[in-house]
């Protein structure tokens, strides 16, 4: 016998309440309890409805209620309209003459593809891709550990390099250590042979004082004189004094000189090591002369809040929804990822604060509303970076070339009374906050828009300040290296900065919604061209692909357009 308590967990409740039930409607195939058969066929009263008690229950499709027909069951299936229709739309409705099977049948058949689609997924895909899946992992492997040997043998180098270059000092050393032994012996030689003379002279001096007063005639006839052997200095020494000369062009070549010595650093590679990998395999060159748009691409997205790159030909795109959408260059979706939320009474709200891309081409996005910052992996969300309870957020962020570090904006407040700044996380650790300069100021101004960041080629951190309508541009330790206000491109209206990014060039872009026009200066801040036309109006999404095209979002349209802005060399 049945304890009460498994009697309880046997028990089969109404689907409308948590009552036992004791009826079932075969029409709809509901489990009901005695009080919610009435509630059932009112809800449904222009339907039939075949009720009986739960032990007689048979189990049928349901048949959808007709949308056209009220009070009739779709029986069939339209082959011409591929939907489900009753006999009236047969005999007199709109679906009349028209080819049809039961709905019986079609869904057999359904079942059918069903079923054959996912043996087929599970017998040829799946372990198609877990090939696939086992062959990325060693390749992985095997990079990393190519990785690990070039770093060894970096290091390797390293010390051989550095003991080369001390070898080179230490010659130096020893070659100005003897060429000073040399010249000290010489100069010391010489100095004795002085001294000599003096000793001989001042001992002649005693004898000829001594011949003043002498009575011997003798001794004064024999007096030689010697005055002509010491009127002449003895030759004097030539000396080799050590000359270190030098000749530095910096990062290309070191020279280094002394005696018959010389030594030669040459710098053969590019001088800027951090350049972008796609500069150096795509082969791009200088601003083109005329831009071109090499592609439209519609969204669906309007308000269109980002986008962010993907390799040479796709894009991560967002907007006031909880879906981020892998695009291609076609407009073709590739992938999707839905946002959650913890807390239900907002989910309806949930939407990414911001999107980036990290190195290994994975998708990062920050959530308003857990003020976590994700990153998406075999299509699930796990959180990367927990931001400070007492600052709000996170909101833009960017991935860093060097180092993979991850920029976030973070604020305090609202409205104009907001404070903004910019952490930088190492993995899950603050290892930077950009929010004063040297002098104790604020860097960016109090106000409710989002700072845009972006890190340069040779560490500097680009940030759009839309509270100032400012570009402001720091170093890799936070200290102001220039601010541009937009004034040189002569824009007819304000300047109104929103997406920045940086290019293979160094060179900084950023978006001007008021002026719909991309702005490019250098990368200590000279301003260098406009871009505009191009359909450009309201852009605010920014990003740039691996062939060095830019991918301009257009907020209100929700289009992409691809432009083709540097010459291919």
């Amino acid at each position: 016998m049945a304890t009460s308590t498994s009697w309880a967990q046997d028990v089969i409740t109404c689907d409308l309440c948590d009552k036992p039930t004791q009826q079932f409607c075969n029409s709809c195939q509901v489990s009901l309890c005695s009080d919610c058969v009435s509630k059932h066929t009112e809800a449904f009263k222009s339907m039939s409805h075949e009720i009986a008690p739960f032990l007689d229950r048979k189990t049928k499709l349901v048949l959808p209620a007709c949308q056209e027909h009220s009070g009739q069951r779709c029986e069939v299936n339209c082959k011409e309209c591929n939907t489900p229709v009753c006999f009236k739309c047969i005999v007199s409705g709109t679906h009349k003459g028209h080819d049809v099977e039961e709905l019986t049948e079609t869904h057999e058949n359904k079942i059918l593809k069903i079923k054959s689609d996912t043996e087929e997924i599970q017998a040829k895909l799946i372990p198609k891709y877990q090939k696939e899946d086992i062959e990325i992992g060693k390749k992985i492997s095997k990079t990393k550990s190519k990785t690990d040997d070039l770093g060894k043998e970096s290091r390797k180098l390293r010390k051989l390099w550095h003991q080369e270059v001390d070898n080179i000092f230490d010659k130096i050393d020893s070659l100005s250590q003897s060429l000073t032994e040399k010249n000290l012996n010489a100069l010391q030689e010489y100095h004795n042979k002085i001294r000599d003379l003096i000793s001989e002279m001042n001992t002649i001096v005693k004898q000829n004082e001594n011949l003043f007063n002498s009575n011997k005639l003798s001794e004064v006839n024999e007096y030689q004189s010697k005055l002509n052997a010491y009127q002449d200095f003895p030759e004097h020494v030539d000396l080799e004094l050590p000359s270190l000369r030098s000749n530095i062009d910096q990062g290309k070549e070191l020279i280094i000189e002394i005696g018959g010595f010389r030594a030669t650093l040459k710098h053969m590679s590019p001088p800027s090591p951090s350049a972008d990998v796609s500069r150096l395999t795509t082969g791009i060159g200088k601003l083109m002369d005329q831009v071109r748009v090499i592609a439209t691409i519609p969204t669906n997205y309007k308000p269109l809040s980002g986008v962010a790159c993907v390799g040479e030909a796709e894009a991560w795109i967002y907007g006031n929804n909880k879906t981020i959408t892998r695009i291609d260059i076609h407009g073709a979706v590739r992938d999707t990822v839905t946002i959650t939320c913890l807390y239900w009474l907002i989910q309806c709200l949930t939407r990414p604060g911001g999107i980036s891309v990290t190195r290994g081409g994975e998708l990062i996005y920050s959530d308003y509303f857990s003020g976590k910052v994700n990153i998406v992996r075999h299509g699930e969300s796990e959180t990367l970076i927990t931001t400070p309870q007492d600052w709000g957020g996170p909101g833009r962020l960017s991935c860093t070339r060097s180092g993979g570090d991850i920029l976030v904006h973070a604020y305090k407040g609202s409205g104009p009374q907001t404070k903004n700044k910019i952490i930088r996380y190492q993995g899950q650790n603050v290892k930077q906050e950009i929010n004063k300069d040297g002098q104790g100021n604020p860097i960016f101004k109090d106000g409710d828009y989002s700072l845009f960041m972006s890190e340069n080629n040779n560490g500097d951190v680009c940030v759009s300040d839309g509270n100032a309508n400012t570009v402001v541009v720091v170093d890799n330790i936070g200290r102001v290296r220039f601010r541009y206000e937009g004034t040189p491109a002569r824009t007819k209206k304000s300047f109104a900065p929103r997406y920045i990014i940086t290019d293979a060039l160094s060179q900084i872009i950023v978006a001007d919604i008021n002026n719909n026009c991309l702005h490019i200066l250098d990368q200590n801040g000279q301003f260098l061209r406009c871009i505009n036309g191009c359909g450009l109006k309201k852009p605010y999404g920014l990003s740039v692909d691996s062939e060095g095209r830019l991918w301009v979002g257009l907020l209100n349209t929700g289009e992409i357009k691809v432009i083709q802005y540097l010459e291919q060399s």
